[in-house]
């Protein structure tokens, strides 16, 4: 999947612009848009970073080089634990990923140091992989305006580099982008805002809407990234007729290859083209044409999708692929159930081997930023797993009748060769020393029978 060609999509050029890069003059970096729903830093979306990022460290002459990644931390640099956000970003990228990245610092453009401004443009000009990510696309809008950001994403996807925006940073991506948190948290009504419509560059019109399959709010709706079917439906009155919308499942991402051509679903979920309130769903392990994005009309009327190559078993999805849990607390319920079933059974190893799972798990959701109490539930959960090793380490875990019975069992033997020999008083004496033991001893017509009290 993604085998590099020479480029079939060049960027459109804006008023002011110069230097985009067509088909004839690209270069062989490959030049790739891809946008996540949510899940950015955590298990379910590693496979997709890996992949994207060992295309750059092949390249088209298979010649291996170091990837050089930038973080655009803008999007949550309103935030107190802006520098922890990112700390876990490198970290995740640098464990899970391989790859070392490289802090923007680019928080904020209002007030931020000329000299540490100029430093953190220099990183996104000169890193072939950009990532962003969580955080209020609001605030990422409005701090880009002053700046190049904008015109340095559409120049990495004409000369050649790969572009990740999850999350709030995706919103910001195409034609309109909506203010989530004024319009979920403070009540404001529905309305759009200009986004930075790199999507109409590639002449898809689209408008970016990731957690789309969003189900947080239980007996509420909180899909469509927090906005529910009925302000949806009264946004999508407010497009103008060549533009819809592009729904992207939590977990689920959407890689568009510009080299190629090729458009590919890949994560936990679906992607959906959504026009005028109809919606074309595109499985994960889908792949299509980005032609199809470009006139999305045209193919929702005739329901056709063009398969651009057919998977193989390199591709970063697949229809039968195992999906990954898409929650840390998921992961950790499905642990301790066997946890649970393993102590039960008396396999100590087992039962060890989920503690250690569940500590290893929750080493691997530790970037995720949306966590929110999970990371408290699942290390009680540890918690208890380690408590319950040790009461079971006192007591044991195999069956106390069976380590008994050949003690118990001799005693009985004893006891009815007393009873036989009329020495009452000698088989009263076993009986009552096992009963004091916690040996409940019963005679039936059958025989004798014994317990644990």
């Amino acid at each position: 999947m993604f085998d590099h060609h020479e480029p079939a999509y060049a960027l459109r050029a804006r008023p002011g612009q110069t230097g985009l890069v067509t088909s004839e003059s690209a270069s062989n970096t490959p030049r790739i848009l891809a946008l996540m729903g949510s899940g950015e830093t955590a298990p379910t979306m590693v496979g997709t970073h890996r992949r994207l990022a060992a295309m750059l460290a092949t390249g088209p002459a298979t010649v291996r080089r170091e990837v050089t990644a930038a973080l655009i931390d803008t999007p949550y640099g309103f935030q107190e634990n802006a520098a922890e956000l990112a700390e876990r970003a490198v970290k995740y990228f640098s464990e899970s990923i391989d790859v070392d990245l490289n802090v923007a610092g680019l928080t904020e453009f209002e007030r931020i140091d000329p000299l540490h401004r100029e430093r953190g443009l220099d990183l996104l000009r000169s890193a072939d992989y950009l990532f962003a990510g969580p955080g209020s696309p609001t605030y990422a809008l409005r701090q880009w305006a002053l700046s190049p950001v904008p015109d340095i994403l559409r120049s990495k996807l004409a000369s050649g580099g790969i572009v990740v925006f999850a999350s709030a940073a995706a919103l910001t991506i195409g034609r309109r982008t909506v203010p989530v948190y004024e319009i979920y948290k403070c009540g404001i009504e529905p309305h759009w805002l200009d986004g930075l419509d790199i999507l109409g560059d590639l002449g898809i019109g689209a408008c970016v809407i990731p957690h789309y399959d969003n189900a947080e709010g239980g007996h509420h709706d909180t899909r469509y990234c927090y906005l529910g079917e009925r302000r949806l439906v009264a946004l999508e009155r407010d497009l103008p007729d060549d533009t819809w919308i592009l729904g992207i499942d939590e977990h689920t991402g959407l890689v568009i290859d510009l080299s190629t051509g090729r458009v590919d679903v890949v994560g936990n979920g679906n992607v959906t083209i959504r026009v005028d309130g109809h919606s074309r769903i595109l499985e994960t392990g889908t792949a299509i044409g980005i032609e199809e994005l470009i006139d999305p009309r045209h193919n929702m009327e005739t329901n056709s999708a063009t398969v651009v190559a057919t998977p193989t078993e390199t591709d970063i999805a697949s229809e039968s692929a195992p999906k990954i849990e898409t929650s840390l607390i998921a992961s950790a319920q499905r642990i301790a159930e066997t946890f649970d079933a393993a102590l039960a059974a008396g396999d100590g190893d087992l039962a060890t081997r989920s503690a250690l799972d569940l500590e290893t798990t929750m080493v691997d959701w530790s970037a995720d930023p949306t966590l929110s109490d999970e990371a408290d539930r699942a290390r009680d959960m540890l918690r208890s797993m380690i408590s319950r090793l040790g009461s079971a380490a006192i007591a044991g875990l195999g069956d106390p009748r069976e380590i008994l019975a050949p003690l118990v069992t001799a005693l009985l033997d004893m006891r009815a060769t007393a009873r036989e020999e009329r020495r009452y008083a000698d088989a009263d004496l076993v009986r009552d020393r096992l009963i004091a033991a916690g040996i409940d001893v019963r005679d039936t017509p059958d025989g004798v029978e014994w317990d644990l009290a």
